[in-house]
């Protein structure tokens, strides 16, 4: 299995921990850190990062193109969306019905996905997968996992604040990818010398910058 596998695998590992914090469920009910998100919404939009894979990896190659990982970025309908867009309102009640039965439920579920996915992906090749929310077009798998380590890296971060409880550690290498790919988007999104600045040269560099 490859180190991103790997990497993937650990990451994910830490949700189920991260959904059976008890200030995660005495939060439940109420506002996230992100706009219009329940905290359970937000555990479930989190949760489905990793329950999304195994039936991905169960359904049949699919026919339509495979776009580069960055090619995936440009074709989302999420990116600059506003809040009350169809894809944001969309996204925020499959968070809800994912998280429905409660955070151990939901923990359960994940934990089960994660033991799965232990004995899935040492055997899979690295073929195309997609999530029909997508569009037309897929992804080879370790791009898919690439992005699915950036939505749990953030949102398990967007989690814990939440809770008010400290963040999962991450691996360094986890890291690196997860860095790697939200600079390379905040470039394209804002351009090399305003992320340049905004790394080396704060005085300089512009007063908010996300790859968002």
């Amino acid at each position: 299995m490859t180190s991103l596998r790997h990497d993937f695998l650990a990451l994910a590992g830490s949700v189920p921990d991260l959904l059976r914090d008890p200030a995660v469920a005495a939060a439940w009910p109420g506002p996230s850190a992100l706009a219009e998100f329940s905290v359970g919404g937000l555990a479930g939009h989190l949760a489905y990062q990793v329950l999304s894979i195994p039936p991905a990896l169960a359904a049949p190659v699919p026919p339509e193109p495979t776009v580069p990982l960055l090619g995936h970025y440009e074709r989302v309908e999420w990116i600059g969306a506003g809040l009350d867009d169809e894809i944001n309102v969309r996204i925020r009640q499959g968070g809800e019905s994912t998280a429905a039965d409660g955070p151990e439920a939901l923990a359960d579920r994940v934990d089960a996905a994660v033991t799965e996915l232990a004995d899935t992906l040492a055997s899979t090749e690295n073929r195309p997968v997609r999530i029909p929310l997508w569009g037309p077009w897929s992804l080879l798998l370790d791009d898919f996992l690439t992005t699915r380590m950036m939505e749990i890296a953030v949102h398990g971060d967007d989690l814990a604040v939440s809770a008010g409880i400290a963040p999962p550690r991450l691996a360094p290498s986890a890291v690196e990818t997860v860095v790697d790919l939200l600079s390379r988007l905040a470039v394209r999104r804002h351009g090399p010398t305003a992320v340049l600045r905004a790394l080396s040269r704060a005085e300089r560099a512009p007063r908010t910058i996300a790859a968002f």
